[in-house]
């Protein structure tokens, strides 16, 4: 018999869900609207590239600072805060007279998203109906995944129709609703096991939580040395159409959301504890696309890729939330910070590849840098 949901106890998770998804889609929103922005502010789009690369490299190097000084706040006004600081600055994204003042505007944004991404995950647990934990893990996972499958085209569409800044002005506003009704429906949530900067020789003592931040550093960074390419990738090696790219890159999106019903409903039986499946799914994966010429087979191994990347972003906050649970949010943001690293890593390695050997290379060299994650999953299966 099905169990009876209880929206009511659902939407300050729902709530926060929303919230992902428009963090989510505000930190990559720039990629769509480079050539806009370059021709509005007279710089080339390189320079308007660092946008990208500047706002991971910032959330990277700020996440344990900014969580720490934020450690002892409540978190309901934190939230408040940060969607302020949030709002005002997209504000400021949009008002930019010049490319200073848009860098500038997006540290603003990348501030907000540093302390957001290190609370989210533990309140969006510490908020579910007891018992699911997986569930809400999965619904922030889903936010998140639907910024790449829905926020990326809108904001794109929006920035053809009404220009680039009107684009942020959307994402504010977006933004203003979602305070409103978190205001709405959460509690006071006094800080709990946030951990403190004494708790930082804890965590590194524990072989459990190094061993998976060194696996997220190495597997992120391969990850993103193909998926950062991927578009050019599917145009010019694969031979897609442009509405054929779109559609991989969708399928892709999809298939995280999937994966991320299958963790929630498997997560309870053990089976998606296991991270060597996903690692080694993600290996395949990328070895797997030097050899995608025909159209069929590269939308499936898409699709195989997004569930496998999305089954070890899971796993990989659930093992963050199990083995520091005194000291969650620096943890966490730890955690966040390692990914952003990969990111900004994987870019510029890949960026590297492309320009000396050309992007039919990016997925070999991204399955062959991470090989070495496989040993490190044995160190976090034998911790489980």
């Amino acid at each position: 018999m099905l169990k009876k949901i209880n929206l009511k106890e659902w939407l300050p998770v729902i709530c926060l869900s929303f919230s992902a998804f428009i963090f989510n889609t505000t930190e990559f929103a720039p990629i769509a609207l480079l050539t806009d922005i370059a021709s509005d502010l007279h710089i080339t789009e390189a320079q308007a590239g660092t946008l990208i690369t500047g706002y991971a490299w910032y959330v990277a190097i700020f996440s344990l600072p900014l969580m720490l000084f934020c450690a002892k706040f409540e978190r309901r006004k934190l939230l408040s805060a940060l969607f302020l600081l949030f709002i005002a600055s997209h504000l400021l994204s949009a008002l930019a007279g010049s490319f200073g003042i848009l860098l500038a505007s997006r540290l603003g944004i990348a501030t907000a998203h540093s302390v957001f991404w290190s609370i989210t995950v533990p309140l969006s647990v510490r908020l579910a109906p007891a018992g699911e934990s997986a569930k809400a893990l999965g619904l922030i996972a889903t936010g998140s995944s639907l910024a790449m499958v829905l926020g990326l085209p809108l904001g794109r569409t929006i920035g053809l129709l009404c220009g680039w800044r009107v684009t942020f002005l959307v994402i504010a506003a977006t933004a203003f609703l979602c305070l409103f009704f978190l205001l709405k429906n959460l509690p006071v949530l006094p800080s709990k096991s946030a951990g403190s900067l004494k708790s930082l020789p804890l965590i590194f003592k524990r072989k459990a939580l190094v061993s998976l931040y060194l696996l997220t550093a190495t597997l992120v960074t391969a990850h993103f040395i193909a998926y950062t390419y991927i578009e050019p990738y599917l145009l010019q090696i694969s031979n897609f159409s442009a509405g054929l790219a779109t559609l991989a890159l969708l399928i892709y999106g999809l298939a995280g959301i999937v994966g991320s019903i299958i963790y929630s409903k498997t997560n309870e039986a053990g089976f998606c504890r296991n991270i060597f499946a996903p690692v080694l799914g993600i290996i395949i994966a990328l070895f797997l696309l030097q050899y995608s010429p025909f159209y069929l087979y590269p939308l499936f191994l898409m699709a195989f890729w997004g569930i496998c990347i999305m089954l070890f972003s899971l796993n990989g906050h659930e093992r963050v939330i199990r083995f520091g649970a005194d000291s969650t949010d620096i943890a966490m943001s730890l955690f966040s910070g390692i990914f952003n690293i990969g990111i900004g890593a994987g870019a510029l390695i890949g960026g590297l590849f492309v320009t000396q050997m050309g992007l039919s290379v990016i997925g070999f060299y991204g399955a062959l840098l991470a090989v070495p994650t496989l040993i490190f999953c044995y160190f976090i299966q034998k911790n489980d």
